[in-house]
Formats: C-alpha cells, structure tokens, sequence
C-alpha cells in the first residue's frame, strides 16, 4: 500500500480498529445508535419546550447570563436589569412563548477585528434572548452533545481547544506529518439557515420548538440605528449559536469518519491529519466539494493550505519538525500578546511600577494557563527578558532628568563615575534598559519582589507530567 496514498488507506481500516480521533467503523456505529436514541427521544417527548420553559430550567440559565454578563442589546437592559424585568413580564413572555406569539428583538451589530486580519461580526441579543437562548441550550445540549464526534473540541463540555492541540499531536507522531488546514469562509456568517433547520429538525419533533429556534435564526440585525433582514448565517453572540454550528460540522465530522481519517475540528477551524502531499490534495478538493454541495459552505482558499503541521498554527500552539513532535507556542501568539503587553506597560508609564505589575499579572495568569502545554521553553525565558527590559525602559523613562537618574543608579550599587557615565551615553531608554547598567541597578529578584511573575517559572508549576 503506498503511504502517500491516505483516502484509499481510509478505506479499509482493519477489523475492530479503535483510534483516539474517532476514525473507527465501530465509532461510527456508536455515534449513529447515540443519534438514533436521541432522535427517538425527540418524537417519544415532543413536548421539549415545557422543559424549557420548567422554573429550574430558566433559572440556571438566568444565573449563567448573570455570570457571563456582558452589553446590552438594542433596548439598552443589562445583566443587572434582567430580574427586576422577569418578576413584572416572564408570565406574559412564557405565555407568548408557548402560544408562538413571541418575536426575538433584533440583535445588536457589533465587527471587531480578528487577531490575524479581517473583522468578525458579532450579534449582541437583548439579555432577555440570551437568557431564552442559554434555556434551550441547557435541554438542546445534553441530547445532542453525546451523538457528536470525538473529534470535535469546541463549545462542547468537558472539552478545549488544549485537548485538540494534544490529539493533533499524537497523530503527527504517529507518522501523519502533512495537514489540511481547511478554513470556512465567514461560516458564522454563511450558514443557511434551510440547510441547518433540515438537521435541527431530525432531532427535534416539537413544531413550537423548531419555529423558535427558526425566529432566533432570522433575528433582524441593527446597525446604526437601521434594521436589516437576515437570511443566512448564526452570528456569533448567542448562547445557542455554537451548538448550531456544530449541529451544522457535524455532518462534515461524520464524512471525515466514514473516510478513516485523523482529523480535529473546533468550531469551524478544521485540520485533518494525513501521510503525503499528494494525499492532503486529494482530500483539500474533495472536501471543497462536499462542503459545497452538501452544506452550502466555501472553502476559503487564501487561508486553506496542506503543509508540514510545523508551518501553520493549530489553536495558537504550532509544532516542531522532530520525529517525537513537541508543541510550542506559535510566532503569532507571542505576537498577539507582546502586543497586548505593550499596551498594559504604555499606560503605566505614569504610574507606580508595582500597580503595573499588578496589571500584567492576570494577563499573564492567563495566557499560561493556556500555553503550559508548549514542551518547547526557550519563548518563555525570551518573553521573561523582553518583559523585563520593558519595564526597566519605564523607570528609565520616569527618572527623567540626568540627576535623576545619577542619583537612581547610585542608590542602587552603581559606581559614580560608571552611573555618571551611563547617564551621559546619549542613547534612549530601550538601549539603557538593555545595558548592564539597567540590569545590575534593577536585577531580576527587584521585580520578583514587586510582584512580577515569571512566564518561564510559571511554565515549570503549570506543565502537566
């Protein structure tokens, strides 16, 4: 069998083969009889918007709005507005609900830049839909959620986007070292709503039901002051979007599946996992065509490519070139976040340097928790020196004056004639905080004890054995 050859390899898995990346004929079966049993749930009950509508039910999700927050819509109501609302009005809407009398608001347009270029558009509901949208995600959710794929990481419990970065990993070590890095164009803003309804229908047998979520689907957009129509696509925003779309991929999952292949999918970023060029090709024009005829999706071909794993980005990981792969954090993150860095060390400028510390440090709190995977460290102790330097560059800045800064790197152990020296070089406060000077005057253990925590030292507590 040729190893460039993967779809027709797809083909003939051996008998009873399990595969971690839910490839498998027997995982195939498993997922159909999960659907079929939810399918006959759905038309045995039929009364699926009761149970939405159950006190506990709208409660749990009033909390879950509550906690996530987040701006108003386009009637200006918060979060905090939200109960004060219900006590005078939810009798009426649950009725208006139940009777099919109840119209979303329109949705409020919000673009927002991408972190890699373009702008995202996101739908902001009143906080009334998202409550009513976070109620039918809390049914929705545990009847769909185990029909999914294994091979699906987004939006879904108990998964994340670091697990989808491990199995990508497995796989390339297994000798799959070609990817099909396949990008939706504007899915969020594309879906067709007939095409998605055909699937929520098969599960869903309560009319009321199906005629909601239909209403949410086509919730008029307002820009500006003017309200437009909508006749495609679930913009991101709404409680129930993401179970949508992967409600929609999951056919895609299942194709995927049927054809053997080692894939990983969350949200609408897909990455398929293959053993030669040739192959990833194969399955980058095959698809195109599936997405196209059968879920009425384009493939973004700008953004779409097979090539070495090592070159593109997974979830903001990459990987290395090494037989035994390792994860490592990719060359746009550390952009994305020196950038955010910048931000927080420019207002400080100002300011005590331990307040900005304190600032910096849930950003890098934060941004840890998601990289401790990375098993390649030389971007941390890079990021740790970088960071230093942009802090010593404040002080730099702040001392001023030439006296000033005399006196400052005399009271901190520098000798007159090198501190008079150092402050008559003629350079600016990158270069100085960068020379010895800077860093003898203001080491590593001064900002440790202000508070400054080490992406490097952090790495080494949150990497998992």
């Amino acid at each position: 069998m040729r190893t460039g050859d993967a779809d027709h390899e797809a083909e003939i898995p051996g008998p009873n083969r399990k595969d971690s990346g839910g490839t498998a004929n027997n995982t195939e079966e498993v997922r159909q009889a999960r659907t079929a049993r939810n399918e006959h749930v759905g038309i045995e009950e039929g009364l699926l918007l009761e149970k939405v509508l159950e006190r506990e039910n709208v409660l749990a999700a009033y909390q879950r709005v509550k906690a996530n927050g987040g701006a108003a819509g386009i009637d200006g109501m918060t979060v905090e507005d939200l109960m004060p609302y219900c006590q005078k009005s939810w009798t009426r809407i649950r009725q208006e609900l139940l009777d099919e009398t109840y119209h979303p608001q329109p949705i409020r347009k919000v673009d927002i830049p991408k972190p890699d270029g373009g702008i995202r558009t996101l739908g902001i509901p009143t906080v009334m839909d998202r409550m009513i949208q976070q109620a039918l995600l809390q049914v929705l959710q545990p009847l769909w959620d185990p029909t999914f794929s294994e091979s699906s990481f987004g939006y879904r419990p108990g998964r994340s986007a670091q697990q989808a970065v491990v199995r990508a990993r497995e796989y390339i070590r297994a000798g799959y070292r070609w990817v099909v890095d396949l990008d939706i164009e504007k899915f969020f803003d594309r879906v067709n709503h007939d095409v998605l309804m055909a699937r929520v229908a098969r599960r869903i047998r309560d009319k009321r039901m199906l005629r909601l979520i239909r209403r949410y689907l086509q919730a008029e957009l307002m820009e500006g002051g003017l309200v437009s129509p909508r006749t495609e696509g679930t913009p991101q925003g709404g409680p129930l979007s993401p179970l949508l779309s992967n409600l929609l991929l999951d056919e895609l999952d299942r194709e995927l599946e049927k054809r053997g292949h080692r894939f990983v999918r969350y949200a609408d970023d897909v990455s398929i996992y293959v053993r030669s060029e040739a192959a990833g090709q194969r399955v980058m024009t095959s698809l195109e065509q599936f997405l196209k005829k059968k879920l009425r999706l384009k493939v973004n071909r700008t953004k779409s490519a097979v090539g070495r794993p090592w070159k593109r980005t997974l979830l903001g990981y990459s990987f290395t070139a090494h037989r035994e792969t390792k994860l490592k954090v990719s060359n746009s993150s550390l952009k994305r976040l020196k950038a955010k860095l910048r931000e927080v060390t420019r207002t400080g400028r100002g300011r005590n340097l331990a307040r900005t510390i304190g600032t910096l440090t849930p950003v890098i709190r934060g941004w840890m928790a998601y990289y401790c995977l990375a098993e390649v460290r030389g971007s941390f102790k890079q990021l740790d020196q970088w960071l230093r330097r942009r802090l010593r560059s404040i002080l730099w800045r702040q001392w001023k004056r030439r006296w000033t800064r005399f006196r400052e790197l005399t009271r901190r152990g520098i000798a007159d004639q090198r501190a008079w020296t150092s402050v008559s070089n003629g350079h600016g406060p990158w270069w100085n905080a960068g020379a010895s000077h800077m860093n003898q005057a203001v080491p590593t253990s001064a900002f440790r004890q202000i508070g400054l925590l080490s992406f490097s030292e952090l790495h080494s507590r949150l990497q998992p054995s």
